[in-house]
């Protein structure tokens, strides 16, 4: 008779639950029952454990041996359960102390060899550890730095079961060769206790574009326009459309986007990484992420692909991975109308709800959103009409593709004409550059900051409408034009917060305590496309 318990943790979405693992032995004939809401790859994992303990020099308990997790409600999967089913085994078998494994949290896949393999969602998990009092953590030794952002909690990174068993029972640890090495013996972490140190700078660059050397701004010829639209874009985190001809630019520009946005806090950091750890996609060696994400789905990609899903428990989509950061979506009148118009509620709440059969997932999905397309299917539509061979028809039915309702939360819809040939030949073809762009808009995004300091914002694309309209108001008389347009049909009340809220990002990119006419003016042109002068007359200022 024996009893031993050991802890590691359930993943919903980006969430975890500890969940207890707990190993009861009993005289009877022997089998392996595993209890607890497991799916089928956890129900697996009876092979592979049994295996792994054998494999590592362990005697296997010929008992009836029942194991279960607890909570039972909660659903459960993955092979991240492993190492701790192992423990607990062999802790009811008193091959281990059941002491030493009673408030340790393991996670882990084990190879039939008792290789100890990485798992995706190591820091959501040790960061549920955390927050319910766990101190002490078992993981891969591939995601031990992974682990160790999660500040007061020790890491021991293992690379096989014997290894870690060596440790608990004070042995020697035994040296293990990495599967990669071709018989080179490697460094080892095994038996070391890393605290947490929190978040390291330097450990890790961001998932965006061109980490090595990045697009330059001044690689961009002309489109002054364009330009300062993704200058307001960067600083105030508002969605933007991009359209024009082939070949314009609209690509060009959006992936310049990146390295113009400041770096993510330490907050930002630790939930953009924990998204890319869940979807496991994070870079081998780097386990933070630091920059702003940069999601580019192709246009094929499935209403799942984008908000989520998959079977069994949602997986986080594209909406998601791009969290704190961009979501581009090239040729966006090409995505289906279904999955466009999904996109509608995390680009209001900042998160989306994904409801399936086996329960109901929130995930994270604050990203900025911008949009390339074409003015129709052959790309050559002008006011004029001018070289397009396209009927009225075709062209209509294009551009709805895009909802009104969708477009109704884009607050910067800028037209990219085709580039000048003087202005890509000439002598001063070459644009100002991404440092300086991006310096104004480091700039700006702390006048916001220092203003909403307090509050549960940090840019102004996330302030609501009644706090602009009562709190944070514009200068006296600033609101006439917008005020005029929305009596006119072409504003909606959503239109009217959204202009206010561009406004107040062009305030604070001219180093403004708060916006006047001319800033409205701005936004109004940046929103409606009708020309009236005012972007003009700030880009010459």
């Amino acid at each position: 008779m024996g009893f031993a318990r050991a802890c590691s943790v359930a993943l919903v979405g980006v969430e975890g639950v500890v969940v207890e693992v707990q190993a009861d032995l009993e005289a009877g004939v022997a089998a392996f029952t595993l209890v607890g809401l497991p799916d089928k790859s956890l129900v697996e994992s009876r092979d592979r454990v049994r295996a792994a303990v054998v494999n590592s020099g362990a005697e296997w308990p010929q008992k009836k041996l029942t194991v279960g997790l607890s909570p039972a409600s909660v659903p459960k999967g993955g092979s991240g359960f492993d190492l701790a089913v192992a423990c607990a085994v062999l802790g009811a078998a008193e091959r281990i102390d059941p002491a030493s494994i009673a408030d340790v949290v393991m996670i882990g896949e084990l190879g039939l060899d008792g290789r100890v393999r990485p798992v995706r969602g190591v820091l959501p998990a040790v960061l549920a550890a955390a927050e319910a009092g766990y101190r002490q953590v078992v993981v891969p030794e591939q995601t031990a730095g992974e682990a160790a952002l999660v500040p007061g909690v020790s890491v021991l990174g293992v690379r096989s079961l014997r290894q870690l068993i060596a440790v608990l029972c004070e042995e020697p640890v035994p040296d293990e060769r990495e599967a990669h090495d071709e018989g080179r013996p490697g460094t080892m972490l095994a038996g070391l206790m890393v605290p947490g140190a929190g978040i390291g700078t330097g450990l890790a660059r961001g998932t965006g574009q061109g980490e090595g050397n990045p697009p330059d701004l001044a690689d961009v010829a002309g489109q002054e326009r364009p330009r300062k639209a993704l200058e307001v874009a960067a600083a105030g985190g508002h969605h933007l459309l991009l359209s024009g001809p082939p070949g314009a630019g609209k690509t060009m520009l959006a992936e310049r986007l990146p390295a113009i946005l400041p770096a993510l806090t330490r907050k930002e950091s630790l939930e953009v990484t924990a998204v890319h750890s869940v979807a496991g996609i994070l870079p081998p060696g780097e386990p933070l992420v630091a920059r702003p994400p940069y999601c580019a789905p192709h246009h094929s990609a499935t209403m799942q692909s984008l908000v989520g899903g998959g079977n069994g428990l949602p997986r986080p989509g594209a909406v998601s991975l791009a969290h704190r950061g961009i979501l581009f979506l090239d040729e966006a009148p090409e995505f289906s109308m279904r999955a466009l118009d999904a996109l509608r509620q995390p680009l209001e709440s900042g998160h989306v709800v994904v409801a399936r059969s086996a329960g109901v997932v929130r995930l994270p999905a604050r990203f900025l959103m911008v949009l390339a397309a074409n003015p129709c299917p052959c790309g050559r539509h002008s006011l004029s009409g001018a070289g397009c061979e396209c009927p009225p028809s075709a062209v209509r039915r294009y551009q709805a593709r895009l909802s009104g309702p969708l477009l109704d939360r884009v607050d910067l819809r800028v037209v990219v004409d085709p580039v000048r040939r003087q202005d890509l030949m000439g002598p001063g073809s070459r644009g100002e550059p991404t440092a300086s762009v991006a310096a104004r808009v480091q700039e700006a995004r702390a006048r916001a900051a220092d203003r909403l300091a307090g509050t549960a914002w940090s840019s102004n694309s996330e302030v609501p409408g009644h706090e602009l309209r009562t709190r944070l108001v514009a200068a006296p008389g600033a609101l006439m034009e917008a005020e005029r347009d929305m009596e006119r049909g072409l504003l909606t009340a959503r239109g009217l917060d959204r202009v206010l809220r561009v406004a107040w990002t062009v305030a604070d990119l001219r180093g403004a305590d708060r916006p006047d006419a001319s800033d409205v003016a701005v936004a109004l042109e940046l929103r409606t496309g009708i020309s009236r002068g005012a972007l003009t007359n700030a880009g010459a200022s």
